[in-house]
């Protein structure tokens, strides 16, 4: 990708192609745990926080030293519910792709600064390393026209079948939400699944996707006003 998409101008209630890479080129996923980390943390960050709920929690003396901490690092922690709409995800072993909308003009800013210096802190920790995970600051592409806004979700998705080309054992992504054979409270495929018939199979969002073209080809089009 041009690294022209590393200078970020934001747009509020603008779509945006969020992707990274692991430093050189190494992976940022390492096994099922660490797939499992990075979706809760999108999970914790998307899904809106009830703080009466947690606070009524808190003050209950019966409760755990577990779980009150448990419940004070997530009244601690950002949320960004009401400022980011994934709309598509997909986790390679060594890079990953969002599609999201925001809202005010520096959410998307905000949200991925706390994920990936997150997700950094487990992995080092995990693993015993120092030092930046990521090649370089995330990557951001202005989504700009309807031709853009379709074929990226589906470029998301390729990727994540093009390593076992099946919807339930490839790499993690939000295509089985666009299947609608799994439903994910902060994942909203709504906006993209608008543009296709939920009656004909031949103009299916599956039948989109699964069809046989090149992913560099349809990359050519996410990119073309990038």
């Amino acid at each position: 990708m041009p690294s022209r998409n590393s200078n970020k101008q934001y747009l509020e209630n603008s779509y945006y192609h969020i992707y990274n890479r692991g430093v050189e080129k190494r992976l940022i996923f390492s096994d099922q745990q660490d797939y499992g980390v990075f979706l809760y943390y999108l999970k914790e960050y998307l899904l809106p926080k009830n703080e009466t709920d947690l606070k009524k929690k808190l003050s209950d003396p019966n409760i755990s030293y577990k779980e009150r901490a448990k419940i004070l690092q997530l009244l601690r922690l950002n949320n960004f519910a009401d400022e980011i709409n994934l709309l598509a995800y997909c986790l390679m072993p060594n890079h990953f792709h969002f599609l999201i909308k925001q809202r005010s003009a520096q959410s998307i800013d905000k949200f991925m600064n706390s994920l990936c210096t997150r997700y950094t802190m487990y992995f080092n920790r995990k693993y015993k390393r120092v030092g930046g995970l990521y090649q370089d600051v995330y990557k951001a592409v202005n989504v700009v026209t309807d031709q853009q806004f379709v074929y990226l979700s589906k470029y998301i998705h390729k990727q994540a079948l093009a390593s076992k080309g099946d919807a339930l054992q490839g790499q993690p992504s939000s295509y089985p939400e666009y299947l609608e054979i799994r439903k994910t409270d902060w994942v909203k495929p709504q906006e993209v699944l608008a543009y296709f018939s939920k009656t004909n199979p031949t103009l299916s969002y599956k039948a989109f996707v699964e069809k046989s073209d090149d992913l560099l080809e349809i990359q050519n089009i996410i990119i073309e006003d990038g």
